[in-house]
């Protein structure tokens, strides 16, 4: 199995900037992508970013411009970089990986203000 440990997130004014962490351990020569959804208050969680091992990266629309996921194998850590953020991204971001089954970080609160 995959474990994941997430960091980074916190309370930002708008326009204002995070990076979050996503360490990964166990299994993880099995994992073939990673990346972060998120989810609001009595909201389905959403895709935001993905990155697989072959560097293909996708983005959902609403963040692009302002958002850059990245990883550093040598570390077997993702990282999500949040630019100019928005009062409409304050959620729970949640880390996943992609092996023979879907693993999930514990989730890290970040909260925009207007």
């Amino acid at each position: 199995q995959v474990q994941l440990v997430e960091s980074g997130g916190g309370l930002v004014q708008g326009g204002g900037s995070l990076r979050l962490s996503c360490a990964a351990s166990g299994s993880i020569f099995s994992v073939n992508a990673m990346g972060w959804y998120r989810q609001a208050p009595g909201k389905q969680r959403k895709l935001v970013a993905t990155i697989t091992m072959g560097g293909i990266i996708n983005y959902t629309d609403s963040v692009k411009g302002r958002f850059t996921i990245s990883r550093d194998n040598t570390k077997n850590t993702v990282y999500l970089q949040m630019n100019n953020l928005k009062p409409e991204d304050t959620a729970v971001y949640f880390c996943y990986a992609d092996s023979a089954s879907r693993y999930w970080g514990q989730g890290t609160q970040v909260t925009v203000s207007s």
